[in-house]
């Protein structure tokens, strides 16, 4: 065999990867993103017992480990130094070969520079276009390295079949025949996105995925497919059997078509056979989206597999509470059945139906995002509840329209919420789900999408007046970005609240770096359940000053 057509690694020892290898464990708990205990460890400077998380990584069988260190609070170039350095003194972690993770490119070649065998650069992508995407393969190919292709282009992340094979089809030409990169150092990323979120157009993703695979694998010769496994099961953030089963028979059929590595932790995989037949059975219906009820049926299960094994049954003692504690439990539950009956009853005791949506209907949502942070609740469940809140202000929508007559202001339209994704990012599934969160509670979503530069943002929400704007962002650089949107936006004197949400973004981030640059409400959303209360709260002329007025307490 010849092992120049293998993809080889080295940490202290060599690695070739064959056909015959199977599948490649990339260590994920070395990730400050990923991580709340490694995260920690970093933040308080205890680096030592930060290894131990890497060697516990290589003792559960990782064969190659990923470190980043992109944190908005961190110096992560001189985090990550620091850390492959005290890596390469620990014999048994630097005997294999290491993955350096960063969005910033100045963090990767710090750390590429820290390398003492052959690593692989996590990621480049064409979303900055083709000329600086040629320019990091031609430096990651002089560092020796191999490099992880993410699915994206110009115009945002790929979350199609088709887009996916298209992307990685025109980045290989570009890298095997431009800057004469080596194929086998060639590892494509295809986007492994949640699935079971209770959206119709995520119903696919995992299935798209499998396709793209197999699709690379037999028509870009010599590159590999890797990817993130633990996106797949975000859905079920809280119930770990759940997601490690999800984890196990994802990884079972991508490694069936052609998958051949993963970014997965290796001490928490339930072994494929000895997943229990009926969560199996519906964890598939949901990856292979093989009926339409697919999401639901996983839920129902996901409730009797979680903590103590708590059984649904059908309890309609819920009916005898207060119209309030009937609107919550609907919610909660996502239950639409005694709705308009339910806001029928509340409409008549609050007299206006502005106040059942601002009181009972808002509390029923704010209980609902205390259960998601606690992780009782589920992505699915919360848009659920959404739809159970769209329902209700759709009965009280009629009313609200007749009392803008008789007052004189019908003309005057729904509150409007402009969402971005910042400039250099093409995350949007997070993005997406607030958007749909909102839209369900009658407020007008004005979706710029992905990569949006600053002034595009300030340009739209001038010209459509919009009330608030949301900024979103996955990767560490959005941060900056961020800074950047609120320093304009006080240059050019503007005073619409500034919503701030992603996954690398921090209520510490937003009061520390965010909030001083801008003297309008600037405040972080926990996640998507959250937005509509605090959307309310700062477009509402009755709480918004006093609201503002909390949070920049807050962030003092």
């Amino acid at each position: 065999m010849n092992n120049n057509r293998n993809l080889q690694l080295s940490g202290l020892e060599a690695v070739t990867i064959t056909p015959e290898s199977n599948f490649v464990n990339i260590g994920e708990r070395t990730n400050v993103t990923g991580s709340a205990r490694f995260l920690k460890l970093i933040k308080e400077d205890k680096y030592d017992e930060a290894l131990e998380v890497a060697l516990d990584q290589v003792r559960g069988g990782a064969q190659v480990i990923d470190v980043n260190m992109d944190e908005g609070m961190l110096d992560s170039k001189a985090a990550m130094v620091k850390f492959l350095n005290l890596m390469a003194a620990e014999p048994e972690i630097a005997r294999i070969p290491v993955m350096i993770d960063s969005s910033k490119w100045e963090v990767i070649e710090a750390g590429l520079k820290c390398l003492q065998g052959k690593g692989i650069v996590n990621s480049i992508s064409l979303k900055a276009g083709e000329e600086e995407f040629i320019k990091q393969a031609k430096l990651v190919k002089r560092y020796g390295a191999a490099a992880v292709v993410m699915a994206f282009d110009e115009t945002g992340q790929a979350d199609t079949y088709e887009r996916r094979i298209s992307i990685c089809k025109r980045a290989y030409d570009i890298l095997v025949n431009q800057v004469h990169f080596a194929p086998q150092d060639i590892i494509f990323d295809p986007n492994i996105f949640p699935v079971a979120t209770g959206i119709e157009e995520h119903k696919n993703y995992a299935l798209d995925f499998f396709k793209a695979t197999k699709w690379i694998r037999e028509n870009l010769p010599g590159a590999h497919v890797s990817g993130g496994v633990s996106n797949v099961s975000f859905s079920f953030r809280g119930n770990q059997m759940v997601r490690e089963a999800m984890h196990s028979a994802f990884l079972y059929h991508a490694i069936k078509h052609g998958m051949d590595m993963g970014i997965v932790n290796p001490t928490m995989l339930e072994v494929y056979d000895e997943i229990p037949k009926e969560l199996l059975e519906r964890v598939e219906d949901v990856l292979l989206n093989r009926r339409e009820d697919a999401t639901e049926r996983l839920l129902e299960l996901a409730e009797t597999v979680k903590g103590a094994g708590k059984k649904k049954e059908v309890d309609d003692a819920w009916r005898q509470g207060t119209v309030e504690e009937r609107l919550t439990h609907a919610l909660v539950k996502g239950i639409i059945d005694f709705v308009d009956v339910d806001t029928e009853e509340a409409r008549q005791k609050y007299g206006r139906p502005l106040h059942v949506i601002e009181g009972p209907l808002m509390a029923g949502m704010n209980v609902v995002g205390d259960l998601f942070g606690a992780g009782k609740m589920f992505l699915p469940q919360v848009v659920k509840s959404a739809r159970v809140m769209k329902k209700s202000v759709a009965y009280l929508t009629p009313f609200l329209e007749e009392e803008k007559r008789l007052s004189g202001t019908s003309g005057k339209p729904a509150a409007k919420i402009l969402m971005a994704t910042v400039k250099g990012d093409v995350h949007d599934i997070g993005k997406n789900i607030v958007g749909v969160v909102l839209a369900c509670n009658n407020y007008d979503v004005l979706d710029l999408g992905v990569m949006v530069p600053t002034e595009k943002i300030i340009e739209a929400a001038k010209r459509e007046k919009v009330d608030a704007i949301g900024l979103s962002g996955l990767i560490t650089p959005s941060l900056d970005e961020m800074v950047h949107v609120a320093k304009e936006m006080q240059h050019q004197r503007l005073d619409i609240p500034l919503l701030i949400g992603g996954a690398t973004t921090s209520r510490l981030h937003t009061a520390v770096k965010i909030d001083p640059m801008y003297d309008g409400a600037v405040v972080h959303v926990l996640d998507a359940s959250r937005s509509v209360p605090v959307a309310s709260e700062l477009i509402s002329p009755t709480s918004r000053d006093a609201f503002k007025a909390k949070v920049k307490q807050e962030y003092v």
